[in-house]
């Protein structure tokens, strides 16, 4: 094999392996924990809560999560009110089944934070928001989105029946359109798991 051929090869190799290294960070996992007590079939209806949601940045002091938000909530809300509405779940200006409120978590994932503390606890049926695994093992910019759904009630004591998460890698070279394709995905793949009958 001549060494034009091989080097064509070793660049052929690490050009694919970057594509596929590429493609793996940009995977979105999602998970979803209900609440096995409550019967969801009775949600017809759902709302966002009056803040909407909170972006909260790990990152460097000098981030700046209203700027943040400003720019992705109306992409948040556009997408999980479409979701909603396929799940023929109905926006509604009344009282709802149910309220939706979100959390943009961004970290960097070098110095073994738990991605749970920055979350309030839901206590109701005992589950974590995150499994109890530091992120100290490779050093990425991680992005979450969390959708909590709420029963009705005063701010502070309303109680959580669902929350989904869904994290990816996120780059401060991604576009916008790359960034909103993202959250269109983790949007679909959280509310594709929120439930529409009692769990057994």
């Amino acid at each position: 094999m001549t060494k034009a051929v091989t080097g064509a090869l070793c660049v052929t190799f690490v050009l694919c392996v970057t594509f596929v290294t590429g493609l793996e960070a940009a995977k979105i996992k999602a998970r979803a924990e209900p609440d096995p007590t409550y019967d969801f079939g009775t949600v017809k209806s759902w709302a966002w809560d009056p803040d909407g949601g909170q972006v909260i940045l790990a990152r460097t002091q000098h981030d700046d999560p209203a700027a943040i938000k400003a720019r992705i909530d109306p992409v948040i809300r556009k997408n999980v009110e479409a979701e909603m509405t396929k799940r023929g779940l109905a926006l509604t200006t009344g009282t709802p089944d149910v309220v939706l409120h979100y959390y943009v978590l961004v970290t960097i994932d070098q110095n073994g934070q738990f991605m749970g503390q920055f979350l309030p606890a839901v206590p109701y049926w005992g589950l974590p928001p995150f499994a109890p695994a530091t992120t100290s093992l490779e050093i990425v910019t991680r992005g979450s989105l969390v959708l909590d759904a709420m029963l009705p009630g005063t701010t502070g004591n309303r109680r959580v029946v669902w929350r989904g998460i869904a994290q990816s890698t996120v780059e401060d070279a991604d576009s916008d359109a790359v960034r909103e394709k993202r959250i269109r995905d983790a949007v679909a793949e959280l509310v594709k798991r929120f439930p529409q009958k009692k769990q057994k």
